[in-house]
Formats: structure tokens, C-alpha cells, sequence
């Protein structure tokens, strides 16, 4: 079993509240616009982190990181980039890779189980019929922008099963 604790869209600012939320998660999933080489490094000296640049990461976040990451936990194949989208309204250049997902599910190797990302600052979990994953945006952990909150999601894998999902709210101080 794997505690997973996701964010996005810190724009520099890691707030503190995010280490209390954190402290029994296994890893921490950043999905982009992360805004500093510091807070990824506060991250990484926190939890094992894995995370993706986002549109507003500079050069010195981008050169560490890529844009799209595909990594497997416990039998959960991921793949993780900051402009995504959600089902129906996803972000063209992803098409290819999720029919390609599908057309090759039986193969763990290709398969999607779990499509992460960020960018919009809203919070959304969704299942997609027509690509058969879940899809995860975990909204904006940082102040920038017009969210009314911070947002950040944490959960369990469990073999192939995605558990017992939190939604985390950081009222505005």
C-alpha cells in the first residue's frame, strides 16, 4: 500500500499546511508550475517527490524536470503532465497517447491507469469511460490565481486500486 499526496499550481509558495497533510503519505506528486527550484528541493527533502514543469516553470525548474512523466506504482501505470485537461475536453497532442493507451490496455507496459495533471486551478476527479482511467487535478496549493482556496488531494494505491481519496481544503489565511 501507497500513501499519495498530489499538488499543483504552487507558483512558489509552499505553504506549511501542506507538510501537516503530507507527513504520512509514501510520495508527493507535483504536477507542474511549481515556480522555484526551492520548493521542489523542500519538497524532495520531505518525501520522494516526482513532478512535471508546468507553462509558468522557468529554466531552472524545466531543466530538472520534463513535461510528461509515465511511472508505475504498486500495479497503478501514471502519467502526469501540467496541461491536461479532463474527459471530453482534453488537450489535442494527448489523443494520440491515450487511443494508444487503450488500443494497448492489455499491455501494463502501455496502459493508463491514472491520468494526473493541473493547470486549470480547479479541483476535479473523473473517471473516463472512453479511455478507461481516472483522471486527477488536484486544483491550485498556491495563492495565485482566483481559486477561492488551496487545494490538494491525497490518497492510497493498493495493488490496482485507487483508495480512499481525500480532498484538502487550505482555508486562506
Amino acid at each position: 500500500m501507497t500513501r499519495i499526496g498530489i499538488l499543483s499550481d504552487t507558483h512558489g509558495l509552499l505553504d506549511k499546511r501542506i507538510f501537516e497533510h503530507f507527513k504520512d503519505v509514501d510520495e508527493i506528486w507535483h504536477a507542474g508550475d511549481i515556480g522555484s527550484a526551492e520548493v521542489l528541493q523542500r519538497l524532495r527533502e520531505f518525501k520522494p517527490t516526482r513532478a512535471v514543469y508546468g507553462n509558468m516553470d522557468s529554466g531552472d525548474v524545466r531543466y530538472s524536470l520534463s513535461e510528461f512523466y509515465r511511472f508505475r506504482v504498486e500495479d497503478v501505470n501514471v502519467l502526469m503532465t501540467h496541461i491536461g485537461g479532463y474527459p471530453g475536453h482534453y488537450n489535442p497532442w494527448l489523443i494520440p497517447m491515450f487511443r494508444k493507451a487503450r488500443e494497448n490496455y492489455d499491455d501494463p507496459n502501455q496502459r493508463i491507469d491514472l491520468f494526473v495533471c493541473g493547470h486549470s486551478h480547479i479541483l476535479k476527479v473523473q473517471y473516463d469511460s472512453l479511455f478507461q482511467f481516472l483522471t486527477m487535478n488536484p486544483g491550485a496549493a498556491g495563492k495565485q490565481g482566483w481559486q477561492v482556496c488551496q487545494t490538494l488531494l491525497r490518497f492510497t494505491i493498493d495493488g490496482s486500486q485507487i483508495k480512499d481519496l481525500e480532498v484538502i481544503e487550505l482555508e486562506r489565511k
